[in-house]
């Protein structure tokens, strides 16, 4: 439970958020610096401001009221969505979320929040933008394939799209070049540590140390396995029901993709990762779920890596991961 004496829960939109006290007071800011400083004003010395993580708009006040010395926590959103099924409410307005908030605050610990420097900031503007670009790049794939399917008949339409998919994919590798400029500015001895382990690509390594802030975001690896959505959940009850094993998929699915790429090569090629992939596989289980143990191997080998400092050793990570 927050020990807190003072707890705001914000729900942030575009043009406002909502803020309700402990005490159930409710009041509504513009969501602009001049109601990042009315908020402010209002707030106890001692107070704890909680928000959903919602994209771009918790950000610049998180971020505003992080260096007032104000104590931020930043939550997941799923986990708040979770709480208010979990009390059966039918009401759904920004005031009753922003109840809400509070109430999960209140009856459970919440990690605060550390603002990112500006070059954290924009490896994840970067990012961002990657992504947006690479689902552009699979749209027109797709088009582009229907087209030579149809056998050309509108031959502008079939170089337009060429043109747009050519401009995308420049886009990308000028955004990933920018990307691994700042992590080498950066990080530059952590990723040669992470390229070091057999499996581990540059992209995938690049975006390990941008998500996780060089590794500094968990106390151990179980914590980054969870937040990849690479842990197993289990579904049983009583005697009838045995569900089988999944991951839980509840995390970045950029970054566990990534990984079960680099898991094709790992398992030829890296000791440990090769031992527990063919382990698996004798037991006769699926190729996928040795696969994904393959991906928790490598995770663990690359958090082992990066909290040592030290170059990857087949024999000393076997007993660290």
């Amino acid at each position: 439970m927050n020990k807190s004496k003072q707890i705001y829960g914000v729900d942030i939109s575009k043009n406002v958020f909502d803020v309700v006290d402990s005490s159930g007071k409710h009041s509504q800011f513009s969501n602009d610096p001049k109601g990042f400083k009315a908020l402010f004003k209002t707030l106890s010395s001692e107070g704890l401001v909680v928000m959903e993580a919602t994209g771009y708009y918790h950000y610049r006040l998180a971020q505003f009221l992080y260096e007032q010395h104000v104590q931020v926590s930043v939550v997941n959103p799923l986990s708040v969505k979770r709480f208010i099924q979990m009390k059966l409410s039918k009401v759904k307005t920004d005031k009753s979320d922003a109840k809400a908030i509070c109430e999960y605050a209140t009856v459970n610990e919440v990690p605060l929040y550390t603002a990112r420097n500006k070059n954290q900031a924009e490896c994840l503007q970067l990012l961002r933008m990657i992504d947006v670009y690479i689902k552009q790049s699979t749209a027109l794939k797709n088009k582009l394939h229907g087209e030579k399917v149809l056998g050309k008949p509108s031959k502008a339409v079939y170089h337009s799209l060429n043109r747009a998919l050519k401009n995308v994919q420049t886009e990308i590798q000028v955004l990933e070049n920018r990307l691994t400029e700042i992590v080498k500015e950066e990080q530059q001895q952590q990723l040669t540590l992470l390229k070091s382990i057999p499996g581990m690509g540059n992209k995938t390594a690049i975006m390990l140390i941008v998500l996780t802030d060089g590794f500094s975001n968990f106390e151990n690896a179980r914590q980054l396995c969870c937040y990849t959505g690479i842990t197993p959940t289990i579904r049983e009850s009583g005697k009838s029901v045995r569900g089988k094993s999944r991951i839980s998929k509840v995390g970045n699915s950029k970054l566990r993709n990534l990984l079960f790429m680099c898991s094709f090569t790992a398992c030829k090629h890296n000791k440990a990762c090769k031992e527990i992939y063919e382990r698996i596989i004798a037991k006769g289980k699926s190729k996928k779920l040795a696969l994904i143990a393959v991906c928790n191997k490598l995770l663990k080998q690359a958090f082992a890596i990066a909290k040592t400092g030290l170059p990857y050793d087949e024999n000393f990570v076997s007993k660290m991961a």
